[in-house]
């Protein structure tokens, strides 16, 4: 099928929404061809083949291990038999069926004192043409078919720790996208370029200013500058109303709300645009003058309600659920999906425990739509975690701005929970084993397709939420779960092995595994050797950045500042070369243990090395 065709059939499912009958035949072929499957947010898939009396049959076909360590995060789109996908610098195009590597592209990012995150969570498709954000604040356009350049543009700036993490989204010529980094203080901003040049069409600030709506709610018209606000995942569109529903993180500094007072518009708010233009449409706030870290951080889903009323629907990192009435504008309903201990509660010097914590509720793969159960499926992370002020914050460039500390309390569990799509009523709900972050796929022979953070890939029962399958794969699912026909026969295709944040002793190589009816995988995993420039046990201060970034940095920050974990700036104070070594080979408990199975002496002692210069 071609892609033309594919975008079509998505077309149709965004316009008919909640209506229409459930298909029950499946196609030859067809294609994945948006984060969300289509651009209205909703995941569901007319595909029969897989269903409840066979999903038992489930087998791996094949795995490609793509990188020995780091974030995995990534959407997989599928197009014309190809899986298309990233880590935090590739891009990679993978045969559909039996995971052989068709291309890879690289991108050398700029030398930079510090990175923010190395995480990247997918590309966009369109007329043949790929597009992706960087982790160096750049965007790129990839030829689909050949892996090769197209152009290349710096719309960033990474000295201040902006970056793109999320997959752009193409509507009409437009590649829209936005920047990361609210942690560290950045001004928000989403953008539209050509699709042809990557020309700036329009931009959108997440923190107004001057004469800007919304400007006034920062009664300290300074703070804004830093006022965070960065947009962590793809966006959801209404083609028929043109608008652009954009899910806007954190204010910042994160846990200091007293320093920027007011209500801190449009952090923590579903923003609405215009899409040919980029003006503001409505909007609507979840959480004012936050001082929790409770983004709303993933895509929301478009459909209609029971009525016949347009309906959006999104979760937040603060533990609920919301439906919003769009031609109202009105919130219908707020439903609790995980733990919720002292909402809304200013951090104290002493700390406060807080839930679900600052790595809880619902992160960037957001909810799904159940049409022929009318139901809402999505997944949440309940994590509580202790949090406390540090007063006497500034704001440093580059640096992280939490302006506080926080640690996350005993083993996060997760749930997957059905609500009534028109009342927010839960129909069921089922705890998973570990936080619940993977996409999460509906199809209509009543199939919920998704994973854990324990690397459990389960398969429920729409309608009651029983398992009817499980399979152990290695490493946390962080990333996408998409499921598609080519030549007459019904895959599964998943993302695995994450290390980064939600991984804490469910550490793995990220993996692309792809399951079918009878599936026999190979005894050997198909793998893209990593790379190294170093003679052995010759400490590289270059590599051991690169390990750092990919491991390292999130928990301890671009240049060791501190962030979820305690400050390494200065450590060669506290520890010579032989104690650092042996300090990350026997970490503590608090920490992932990657040696020898992922570091292995090489990359220890390059990551030693590289600790000594901070």
């Amino acid at each position: 099928m071609s892609a033309l065709l594919s975008g079509g059939a998505a077309l149709l499912a965004i316009l008919v929404g909640g209506f229409g009958s459930v298909d029950t035949v499946s196609p030859p072929n067809t294609n994945w061809p948006s984060y969300n499957y289509n651009i209205n947010g909703q995941r569901y898939v007319p595909i029969t083949q897989i269903n409840k009396e066979n999903v038992s049959r489930l087998g791996l076909v094949c795995q490609l291990k793509v990188e020995e360590l780091g974030s995995f995060h990534t959407s997989i789109l599928h197009i014309d038999g190809a899986l298309y996908f990233t880590t935090p610098s590739d891009t990679l195009a993978v045969d559909s069926a039996d995971c052989s590597v068709i291309w890879r592209h690289h991108h050398e990012e700029q030398e930079l004192e510090i990175t923010a995150l190395r995480v990247n969570r997918g590309v966009a498709y369109a007329n043949g043409v790929l597009y992706r954000g960087t982790v160096d604040s750049q965007l790129i356009a990839i030829d689909a078919n050949t892996g090769k350049t197209i152009w290349q543009q710096q719309v960033g700036d990474p000295q201040i720790a902006e970056f793109f993490s999320a997959a752009p989204q193409i509507y009409q010529g437009l590649v829209i996208i936005g920047t990361a980094g609210s942690d560290w203080g950045i001004r928000g901003r989403v953008m539209a370029f050509d699709a042809q040049t990557g020309r700036e069409i329009w931009r959108f600030y997440t923190i107004p200013r001057g004469d800007e709506v919304g400007a006034k709610t920062w009664i300290n018209a300074d703070s804004a500058r830093t006022g965070g606000g960065g947009t962590w995942t793809t966006y959801t569109i209404d083609i028929a109303a043109g608008e652009l529903f954009i899910p806007v993180g954190n204010p910042a500094p994160d846990l200091l709300p007293e320093k920027r007072p007011g209500e801190n518009l449009f952090t923590n708010t579903l923003v609405v645009l215009d899409i040919h233009t980029g003006k503001l449409k409505w909007y609507h706030q979840v959480l004012s003058n936050d001082g929790q870290d409770l983004d709303l951080a993933a895509a929301p889903t478009l459909y209609y309600n029971k009525q016949g009323e347009r309906m959006v629907a999104f979760g937040s990192k603060d533990g609920h659920a919301y439906g919003i009435n769009r031609e109202t504008q009105k919130r219908v309903f707020k439903t609790e999906i995980t733990t919720i201990k002292n909402s809304g509660v200013v951090p104290t010097v002493e700390g406060i425990e807080i839930c679900p914590g600052l790595l809880g509720g619902v992160e960037w793969n957001g909810a799904a739509f159940d049409k022929p159960n009318h139901s809402i499926i999505i997944g949440t992370v309940d994590w509580c975690a202790t949090v406390a002020a540090v007063p006497g914050f500034e704001y440093q460039p580059g640096s992280f701005a939490m302006g506080g500390t926080f640690e996350m309390l005993a083993d996060g569990k997760g749930w997957i929970h059905a609500l009534d799509a028109s009342s927010g009523q839960v129909k069921w709900k089922r705890q998973t084993d570990a936080p619940q972050v993977a996409g999460i796929t509906v199809t209509s022979a009543g199939l919920v397709i998704t994973g854990d953070m324990g690397g459990n890939f389960m398969v429920l029962d729409s309608e009651t939420g029983a398992e009817l399958y499980k399979s152990k794969v290695a490493g946390g699912l962080a990333g996408g779960v998409i499921t598609y026909m080519r030549d007459d026969k019904q895959f599964i295709a998943l993302a695995s092995g994450n290390v980064s944040r939600l991984t804490f002793g469910n550490v793995g190589s990220p993996t692309i595994n792809i399951y079918a009816l009878d599936g026999k995988a190979p005894t050997a995993k198909v793998e893209v050797a990593a790379t190294s420039s170093v003679a052995a046990l010759a400490p590289n201060i270059t590599d051991g950045k690169i390990t750092y970034g990919q491991v390292c940095a999130m928990c301890h920050g671009g240049k060791g500042e501190g962030a979820l974990g305690p400050k390494l700036a200065g450590i060669k104070d506290r520890m010579d070369h032989n104690r650092i070594v042996e300090w990350i080979k026997n970490p503590s408990e608090k920490m992932p243990r990657l040696y020898p199975s992922m570091l292995d002496e090489q990359k220890v002692i390059d990551v030693a090395a590289y600790l000594e210069k901070l």
